[in-house]
C-alpha cells in the first residue's frame, strides 16, 4: 500500500465511522476517484480496531461506571448505571443475529452505490424529520420530557435494539439510525448521540472479531507497519469526530448531516443510475 493510501482510508473509516452518514458509502467513492486497489481484510479490522479503541478512550470514565454497575447488578444490585450497561448489551444481540444471518446476502445483492444511495435519501429524511420534531418540541413553552441516557425505558432499548438492525443495509448508517430511534422515542440529542456511540463498542467488536476469523481461513498476506499507522490515524481522527460532533449537535442539531445525506445519495444515484 501506498502511504497515500494509508493516510487517506484512515481518516475516511475515523471521520465517517460516527456520524449519521454511512462510512460504507464514502469508502465505495475511493475507487471511483482512484485506482487503488482493494486495501484487504487486514487493513479493515486495523481500521475498524482503531474506531473501537477512540471511543472506548473517549468514553472510559462511562465505561468503568458501566462496567463496575453491570457487575454488580449480578449479586442484585440495580441502579441507573446498570441498566444502561444491560441496554448495551441487549441492543447488541438482534443486529448480532440478524448479521450473521444475512451477511453473505447483502454482500453478495446490497453492496452497489444505487441501494446506498436510496438508503442514504431514505433514513436520512427519516433522520430530519425526527430532529425537526425535536427541535419544534424544544421550542414550545412546555416542551414534553425527554430522557438522559441514564433514563432510558425499555420501550426505547427494544425500538433502538430493532433500528440497529437496519443499519445491516449498506448506506443506512449505524449511528443515523440510532440517533433517529432515539429522538423519535423520546431521547435528548445528546443522549442519543451517546447512546449511539457507546451502543458501536460491542458492534464494532464483534464485527472485527467475525472479520478476524476469516482472516485467519483465507490467510492473507499481513504488513504491519500500515496497519500500525493506519489504526493510529483511525484511532485519532476518531476521538477527534466523536468531541467535535457532540459539540456541534448542541448547536446545530442534526440537520447539516440530513442535507449532506441528500447531496451524497443524489451524487451517488448520479454515478451509478
Amino acid at each position: 500500500m501506498q502511504w497515500l493510501e494509508v493516510l487517506v482510508l484512515s481518516l475516511i473509516q475515523g471521520l465517517t465511522e460516527f456520524l449519521p452518514i454511512s462510512s460504507s458509502a464514502h469508502l465505495l467513492l475511493v475507487p471511483v476517484f482512484t485506482h487503488w486497489q482493494d486495501q484487504g481484510l487486514a487493513f479493515d479490522i486495523a481500521l475498524h480496531f482503531g474506531s473501537l479503541l477512540a471511543v472506548i478512550v473517549y468514553f472510559r470514565r462511562d465505561l468503568y461506571q458501566l462496567f463496575i454497575a453491570w457487575c454488580g447488578s449480578f449479586r442484585g444490585r440495580q441502579s441507573a448505571e446498570s441498566k444502561l450497561a444491560w441496554a448495551i448489551v441487549l441492543s447488541t444481540l438482534p443486529v448480532g443475529l440478524v448479521g450473521i444471518l444475512t451477511k453473505s446476502f447483502i454482500e453478495e445483492h446490497m453492496r452497489s452505490g444505487v441501494y446506498m444511495a436510496y438508503s442514504l435519501i431514505i433514513f436520512g429524511l427519516l433522520l430530519g424529520w425526527a430532529d425537526w420534531r425535536y427541535t419544534r418540541a424544544s421550542k414550545k413553552a412546555e416542551p414534553p420530557v425527554r430522557n438522559g441516557e441514564y433514563q432510558i425505558t425499555n420501550r426505547q432499548v427494544v425500538i433502538i435494539a430493532l433500528s440497529q438492525v437496519l443499519a445491516l443495509i449498506p448506506g443506512t448508517s449505524r449511528s443515523g439510525i440510532t440517533m433517529t430511534a432515539g429522538l423519535l422515542t423520546g431521547l435528548t440529542r445528546e443522549a442519543s448521540a451517546k447512546f449511539s456511540f457507546l451502543l458501536s463498542i460491542p458492534v464494532i467488536a464483534l464485527a472485527a472479531l467475525l472479520q478476524t476469523v476469516q482472516l485467519g481461513e483465507a490467510q492473507s498476506e499481513i504488513v504491519f507497519l500500515p496497519m500500525a499507522v493506519g489504526t493510529l490515524l483511525s484511532a485519532l481522527s476518531a476521538y477527534a469526530c466523536i468531541h467535535w460532533f457532540l459539540g456541534l449537535i448542541r448547536k446545530y442539531g442534526l440537520q447539516p448531516f440530513v442535507w449532506y445525506r441528500l447531496l451524497l445519495g443524489g451524487y451517488l444515484l448520479y454515478l451509478y443510475y
